[in-house]
């Protein structure tokens, strides 16, 4: 039996929790017409029942027209919202905290060929997905307040239907990190300018769940340096700038940060120790999550784009010198967990040459 602090007990944000491993939120494209079904219902029980501590969904789409590129996507509004109050009840019964993580991909969407609701314009800042690539036209403040009000109502939801909490999606390039990049929010308007006034349009989404949930329903936030665009990107060159970045959104409401990087052991600046989650913690003191290739021995992403069929399982050895100096307090666990759902107990029970790793094979299916 493992003694790693990862399968201790804890409470965050008020959520008492069996041990600190998050399953991370990864998009799956397995709801017909946007409505899970219950092979994924299946999915996510199964985690639950293996051991895992919180479950954060895929990301699912707020009742906005542009939210998503696909039609398999889940909505988290209409009809899906039946289907996601049983999912909800299904893995807490296991013994899960759950999570839905809500999800605009805002000037991403232009880059589908057949995305759902195709007449319906995508949105972004500044008709900008990415430097140099324009399309379409600005999103206006009417429309901005539009989406604002479908995050609302989506954490409403989450609550409603029996969530533990919500978490909101400001990573990766997607619509909130569009705005916070400034290569891609050119907004002459309040909701552009410098790096605080770019933080605008995630202020008002984060206040406005935190009005419609009320204070004590804990809204986790993702955000990360990186954007799928361009792996280089920074939204912040120091602890100074990132401080002045993480303020503003606990602020306004948000309990945990959900850090993501690609590889959780890399320091995030030069000098310290500390991975983006680290430093999260050390400025805002509000829990974090650390995630990125925890429990491979690889970059998932670089191997995907390198053809790689095979990552093989790593040691956490790393993983617990960072848990146990008190670097985070939660650990999100991908494409590990998506390979092997009985990850949590091969682990904490020594079977570690049980574990599957992960392969390509594994994206095709709800094992």
């Amino acid at each position: 039996m493992s003694t790693s602090s990862l399968f201790a007990p804890t409470t965050v944000a008020g959520l008492a929790l069996r041990n600190r491993v998050v399953m991370s939120p990864m998009t799956r494209r397995f709801s017909p017409g946007g409505v899970p079904n219950q092979a994924v219902a299946d999915y996510y029980r199964r985690r639950a029942e293996a051991g895992v501590g919180v479950i954060i969904t895929e990301g699912v789409a707020v009742d906005h027209p542009a939210a998503v590129d696909h039609a398999d996507i889940p909505n988290f509004h209409g009809r899906a919202l039946a289907q996601w109050k049983a999912i909800a009840a299904s893995v807490t019964s296991a013994g899960a905290a759950f999570i839905p993580q809500l999800w605009h991909i805002g000037g991403h969407r232009s880059l589908t060929a057949d995305p759902p609701n195709a007449s319906a314009p995508s949105l972004s800042p500044s008709g900008v997905y990415e430097p140099g690539k324009p399309f379409g036209t600005p999103a206006t403040e009417a429309e901005i307040e539009a989406v604002i009000q479908a995050y609302a109502k989506g954490a409403r939801d989450a609550a409603a239907i029996g969530a533990s909490g919500v978490e909101i999606h400001g990573a990766h390039g997607y619509l909130i990190d569009q705005f916070f990049w400034a290569a891609t929010n050119q907004r002459q308007d309040r909701y552009g300018g410098d790096m605080i006034e770019r933080l605008r349009f995630a202020t008002e989404v984060i206040k406005a769940c935190r009005e419609a949930v009320g204070p004590s329903f804990p809204i986790f936030f993702r955000y990360s340096q990186f954007k799928q665009v361009d792996y280089k990107a920074r939204l912040c060159q120091s602890p100074d700038e990132l401080a002045a970045f993480l303020q503003p959104l606990v602020d306004a409401g948000v309990d945990v940060f959900d850090c993501s990087q690609r590889r959780f052991w890399e320091p995030e600046f030069e000098g310290s120790p500390l991975n983006l989650a680290g430093w999260t913690k050390t400025l805002t003191g509000k829990p974090t999550m650390t995630v990125g290739s925890v429990g491979l021995d690889g970059d998932v992403v670089a191997s995907l784009r390198e053809g790689v069929e095979v990552i093989a399982a790593s040691s956490l050895d790393k993983l617990d010198v960072m848990l146990d100096r008190g670097d985070f307090d939660l650990v999100g666990v991908g494409r590990a967990l998506l390979a092997d759902p009985h990850w949590v107990e091969k682990v904490r029970d020594g079977q570690t040459d049980g574990l599957a790793g992960f392969t390509r094979a594994a994206l095709e299916t709800l094992v």
